[in-house]
């Protein structure tokens, strides 16, 4: 078993770092795996290291212990809190016991009564997630909770074989209730672990993390084709953003609890149940961008792919495994499912109708994959070419295929060009957003997000992989560089330049730039008068 993952919450540097000093963490089952200064910082770390234990202070600037720990409990129920503080007050005790924190500790801290306290903590963890694998248990909530009508049905719902007018009929029938203003859906993978005995159980143990952090929202599951599948029922579309942070939470979980790789791909919500097999095959597209991303995250369709399109699939001859060479392969993985469309052809033995028939739909996908990215397709086929004519001049499968290895190959050079200015197009306007707005005590990731129509783990991801930082950071260091300018060139007080660069609290403000310059606000201003 891993180490389980503790992260420090306070706003003192040398408490935090005198708190990790303290104990042997490695000896007890436990590792520091990143600190924080306030509760803001430290919910933004949660989403990307999930912790197994926030130990934090109450008293904080920007955000308290007691509304992080609330907060944390709303996105993941499970996590152990232990809170400390200096103040021996009932009224702070009984908020941390009515938050279910695991301890409510008094400074100063004393070892033994700590380590203490994380070997409790470690019992308790212990027992989660052996009884999370435990076979029997596993097996009995499978069939506890697929019986087979209501799996048949959903299926259907997926593939799109059920009409509208039959959908209550049916849901009647089976004693199911689903019905909303919105409706999406989200297939999860688990990496397999060749020749083990446990895969069987794997995508079981992820249908259950999905549910147990699904609370309070709409939702069915099943275990469909090696995949767990969810369709999430929602009121209005503001619920589709917290739907995708909770697929995004259910992967690093998974990775936790079950020791293996998870991903789980995200369609565009519908209004009508009989469309949910659009948003189920858009979200099986979007599974197929891991290999893109970090892992252990949600995809969602539209960050990777600027535009979906219904369409009917070409299975034959292998061309939906080019396309997807074409969107996501090496130039090698390219070549080589050409190679296998190639043997195909030949060995399929077509009749002339059928193979002018099946070149006309391998140029409307390749159209389709181009619009889809938003591709100036006269760069591909360029217009004074005639393309069904010169298609229908290609005289055998090596000269087909030497034109699809032209075509495909331009079609992946500028998709891959379209990606990169895409995401540097999505950075340069949230930096702009942030030049403009830094002065709003609300800004957040979540508000920017709305503005660039992405999903905030998307963009977290994003942003921390183009500029090195966390966003968090950046706003910091832009609201501290706007900060100086005004300490030099006005006569403002500082609670008057704290308010302008977004901070309702000059406390705050001045902690922050004494942290960032090592000087205080007051001190700045009066070592750069004295100079003058």
């Amino acid at each position: 078993m891993s180490l389980y993952r503790v992260m420090l919450v306070d706003d003192e540097e040398d408490v935090r770092q005198a708190i990790a000093r303290k104990i042997d963490w490695e000896e007890i089952g436990f590792e520091v795996v990143a600190s924080a200064e306030n509760g803001q910082e430290a919910l933004e770390l949660q989403a990307r290291v999930h912790p197994d234990v926030v130990m934090t202070d109450i008293k904080m600037p920007f955000m308290d212990g007691l509304t992080l720990t609330r907060k944390l409990k709303e996105n993941r129920k499970n996590t152990k809190v232990i809170i400390f503080s200096g103040f021996d007050e009932f009224e702070y005790a009984k908020e941390a016991i009515k938050l279910e924190a695991e301890e409510y500790l008094l400074k100063p801290l004393n070892a033994s009564e700590l380590k203490n306290v994380f070997l409790r903590i470690r019992e308790n963890l212990d027992r989660e997630i052996d009884q999370r694998r435990n076979e029997s248990r596993l097996n009995a909530y499978y069939q506890e909770s697929l019986p087979i009508m209501r799996e048949q049905f959903l299926i259907g719902l997926l593939e799109g074989k059920i009409p509208d007018e039959k959908i209550d009929e049916t849901l009647a029938s089976y004693e199911m209730e689903m019905k909303a203003n919105y409706y999406a859906v989200a297939v999860g993978t688990v990496e397999q672990n060749e020749g083990s005995a446990e895969n069987r159980l794997l995508n079981i143990s992820l249908k259950q993390i999905m549910e147990e952090n699904l609370g309070g929202m709409g939702y069915r599951t099943i275990v469909y084709l090696d995949k767990v599948i969810v369709i999430a029922l929602f009121e209005d579309e503001d619920r589709f953003t917290y739907f995708i942070y909770l697929m995004d939470q259910v992967c690093k979980i998974a990775r936790r609890v079950l020791d293996a790789n998870t991903t789980i791909g995200i369609g565009t919500p519908c209004i009508k149940r009989s469309n949910l097999h659009r948003s189920y095959k858009e979200a099986k597209n979007a599974l197929d961008y891991r290999v893109l991303v970090d892992s252990n995250q949600a995809i969602y369709i539209k960050d990777v792919e600027p535009k979906t399109e219904e369409g009917d699939r070409i299975s034959q001859l292998g061309v939906q495994d080019i396309l997807r060479e074409v969107k996501l392969g090496t130039k090698e993985d390219l070549e080589g499912s050409i190679h296998v469309f190639l043997k195909n052809l030949k060995q399929s033995k077509v009749s002339l109708p059928q193979y002018q028939i099946f070149l006309m739909e391998l140029i409307a996908e390749i159209y389709k994959l181009g619009r889809s990215y938003e591709i100036d397709m006269n760069q591909i086929f360029p217009p004074q070419d005639n393309i069904y004519q010169n298609l229908y001049q290609l005289d055998s499968p090596e000269a087909l295929g030497s034109w699809m290895r032209d075509i495909c190959m331009k079609v992946r050079h500028v998709i891959r060009r379209e990606r990169a200015d895409s995401t540097k197009s999505i950075i340069e306007r949230a930096k702009q957003y942030v030049q403009e707005n830094y002065g709003d005590s609300n800004l957040s990731v979540e508000g920017i997000c709305k503005e660039l129509n992405v999903s905030p783990a998307y963009f977290s991801t994003l942003f921390k992989k183009e500029t090195g930082m966390t966003f968090v950071a950046y706003v910091t260091a832009v609201r501290m560089e706007r900060a100086v300018e005004l300490l030099n060139t006005t006569e403002d007080k500082t609670y008057m330049i704290a308010e302008k660069v977004g901070y309702t609290e000059p406390n705050y403000f001045s902690y922050v730039f004494k942290k960032t310059y090592g000087i205080a606000p007051s001190r700045y201003r009066a070592g750069r008068t004295g100079k003058e």
